[in-house]
């Protein structure tokens, strides 16, 4: 339950604050929050994560759909909460950008500008933080293994 909860919680944020930019702003569009450090600024994303790999077609869509399949196939033997909860941020990650990409012709809605980044949205901090989270569990696991 803890996987599916992260996982929903992700798409429920990620796609309510997408909904919010693309509704009030244009494409392109810079709204300074902190002027030259913090800006939310409507991009209409063609890659993939902080926009890599712009152009890659098809492929987002189904390394997304894998992904989340895998973990739906995977998390119930996922032993411990962190471990529980980055699969959740991963599944909820690959899921808000799979929405967008079915939405709009494969491109996904970007609005966190921090001007030394490229712009990315919730989604993308969540398989981040879904990564950090899985990686750290796997050493800790592996430390115990060892002892």
């Amino acid at each position: 339950m803890l996987t599916l909860g992260s996982a929903l919680a992700v798409v429920l944020l990620d796609q309510v604050s997408k909904a919010a930019i693309w509704l009030a702003m244009t494409p392109g569009e810079s709204i300074p929050v902190i002027p030259g450090v913090f800006h939310i600024t409507y991009v209409l994303n063609p890659g993939v994560a902080f926009g890599m790999a712009p152009g890659a077609s098809g492929l987002p869509i189904l390394a997304s759909a894998a992904a989340i399949i895998g973990i739906i196939l995977f998390h119930r033997r996922a032993r411990g909460w962190m471990l529980r909860v980055g699969l959740g941020l991963a599944m909820g990650g690959a899921a808000g950008n799979l929405v967008d990409r079915l939405r709009f012709q494969g491109h996904v809605v970007d609005f966190l500008d921090f001007r030394v980044w490229p712009v990315f949205n919730f989604a993308d901090s969540a398989l981040v933080a879904a990564a950090g989270l899985i990686l750290w569990d796997t050493m800790r696991s592996g430390k115990e293994d060892r002892r």
